[in-house]
């Protein structure tokens, strides 16, 4: 990250919304409508007073914006530039967490500890470019890696290979490549949905393999059900 002065990096948080939200049309907006901007400069002040070592100072500031925008950052961790929170309400960073540049976050997402350790890093780092999905939650030390994506509600507790999207809880890894397409949440797979659908068929034709005795039949399609099996889990990277 290139060193900027504050007012520089704060003017880019404003401009921020201009390419990432294709529904703001005013500045005016700006005022009333992105929380998640607002938290965000308030945490670029919050954070410099906390490095100069006023630790109490600057989470009473941001104890303050937590009230007025419903986001929680804490002023220790640390956020790169092109950062958007999206809506906002909701969303955690935790003491520890690292963001590094023009990283998409939706409301609600969690970027929380699994360890109550001091002095250890216990939260995530997102690399440049990752989208988390509204609802996420991507806990402990872990990496999201550059231009990844997390499914929305999607639970993360390991790391996120670069150019690709985990989904689930807890979430797994679907190996994909480079999407440009980044935003397209409602096309993500349902993977928990497919491992059920699975093992519902898989009954189905136990039972009735048990009623008819149709040995031949029923073998031919439990052949061809694993095969579906296999071709799902295929598709997942653990």
């Amino acid at each position: 990250m290139k060193k900027s002065s504050l007012f520089t990096i704060i003017k880019e948080d404003f401009h921020t919304p201009w390419k990432s939200d294709p529904a703001i049309e005013s500045r005016f907006e700006l005022f009333f409508n992105y929380p998640g901007v607002w938290a965000l400069v308030t945490y670029r002040v919050a954070h410099i007073i906390y490095q100069k070592n006023f630790k109490t100072i600057a989470r009473i500031i941001m104890g303050l914006a937590q009230i007025i925008t419903n986001v929680d950052i804490h002023p220790r961790c640390t956020i790169g530039r092109g950062v958007f929170i999206d809506h906002g309400f909701g969303v955690v960073i935790g003491e520890t967490a690292i963001i590094e540049d023009d990283v998409l976050i939706y409301q609600g997402v969690t970027l929380g500890g699994v360890n109550l350790e001091r002095n250890i890093k216990r939260h995530p780092t997102i690399k440049r470019g990752a989208v988390i999905g509204g609802g996420a939650k991507v806990l402990g030390n872990i990496t999201v890696g550059e231009n990844a994506r997390v499914g929305a509600n999607s639970v993360v507790v390991r790391s996120v290979p670069t150019d690709s999207t985990a989904v689930g809880i807890p979430a797994r890894v679907i190996v994909r490549g480079k999407d440009k397409n980044q935003l397209s949440h409602n096309k993500l797979p349902d993977i928990n949905k497919q491992l059920f659908l699975y093992l519902f068929k898989r009954l189905s034709v136990l039972e009735e393999a048990i009623q008819t005795h149709h040995e031949e039949d029923i073998e031919k399609r439990d052949v061809e059900l694993e095969q579906i099996y296999q071709d799902f889990i295929s598709t997942i990277k653990e």
